[in-house]
């Protein structure tokens, strides 16, 4: 079966033999009034709605400490990050292999952690009444490299659609939302036609496509769900998923995989900061309180069990990329990964 499964698989395998000794997480015992500091992240805007819930949530128990989330893409923040001017990255999709060499060099060792589950919306203005799904196929004849300059109308993306515009918007080249599109949709990552109006930030992306009616593009679910009168969300169809039915993105699909754009989103915790009172406890309270905000914010909570594995990985410190520090990857289980890493840690 595909992507969520074998996430979840591979997740659940790296996190599970660390968890024998754990059954109740409470963040560090430090009062209210005591702990104090900052801290500091930066990143991907897809994971932004969700960690700047758990920021305020955090600060309000914890009102001396300073946490602070930027919006760079996860491209981006990884460079902030890889030079120790933040103490955790956002990022919606594994670390590459050279943001992880430029750690390497600073000597910055990092935290992988799993936080919730995410869908990206394709979507056009509600105006569009010709489109109502897309295939994976006539998705990437739109955005393939290839297609510059050469797929400009609607009515080359189908027969009988009209003879219209075709004006794109999506993700700039250093959000992770780009990465994982370009590679489950054209194949390999930051493979796509550059023509199209791209940004890190989706509200400008929002604005963009609810302002013209011949415009598709793609966004992080959470951004749909919020802007639902402004935009239409298109089923995607693929093969490989909802017994090659055409789906749309929602929460159940995502749990049940049968929707093609699902993907997990992390945080990376730098593991020098992690000794620091405020930032354990930040990342302690993430972990713990994940799960209901994701909920909140339009997310996919992770299961239970991921979320446990996880706490275990960084109480433990565990450094290093469960991807082997490869990029974007579609079809890998959390679950599996957790419990493969948990095994070799014991």
């Amino acid at each position: 079966m595909v992507m969520l499964k074998r996430w979840r698989k591979m997740v659940g395998a790296a996190l599970v033999g660390v968890t024998a000794a754990m059954t109740v997480f409470t963040v560090s015992v430090v009062s209210q009034t005591q702990l104090s500091g900052s801290v500091k992240i930066d990143g991907s805007s897809s994971v932004y709605p969700l960690t700047e819930a758990v920021a305020e949530e955090f600060q309000k128990r914890f009102p001396r400490v300073r946490v602070t989330v930027g919006i760079s893409g996860t491209g981006g923040g990884f460079k902030k990050f890889g030079r120790g001017e933040t103490d955790i990255s956002n990022a919606s999709r594994p670390i590459r292999p050279i943001e992880d060499e430029e750690c390497r060099k600073n000597g910055i060792a990092y935290i992988e952690l799993p936080v919730a589950y995410d869908a990206l919306a394709v979507v056009v203005n509600p105006a569009n009444k010709w489109c109502d799904y897309l295939t994976v196929e006539e998705l990437k004849r739109i955005w393939e490299p290839e297609a510059q300059g050469k797929i400009v109308n609607w009515s080359q993306v189908r027969k009988g659609f009209p003879n219209r515009p075709l004006r794109l918007f999506g993700a700039g080249a250093d959000s992770g939302t780009y990465d994982f599109f370009t590679a489950a949709i054209v194949g390999k990552e930051h493979a796509s036609r550059g023509d199209y109006t791209g940004s890190e930030d989706d509200n400008v992306l929002v604005q963009g496509i609810a302002s013209d009616p011949n415009a598709l593009g793609f966004i992080p679910f959470a951004y749909y769900a919020e802007n639902q009168k402004r935009l239409k969300a298109v089923a995607i169809q693929c093969q490989c998923h909802n017994n090659g039915k055409p789906c749309l993105p929602s929460e159940k699909a995502v749990i049940e995989d049968r929707y093609h754009l699902a993907r997990p989103l992390f945080i990376y915790v730098n593991r020098e900061a992690a000794n620091r009172p405020e930032v354990r406890a930040f990342v302690e309270f993430y972990l713990q309180n994940a799960g209901r905000l994701a909920k909140e914010v339009h997310y996919v909570p992770l299961p239970k069990r991921a979320y446990e594995l996880a706490m275990e990985r960084f109480k433990k410190r565990i450094v290093g990329s469960m991807f082997g520090a490869k990029g974007s990857q579609v079809g890998v289980s959390i679950e599996e990964l957790l419990a493969m890493e948990a095994k070799k840690t014991k």
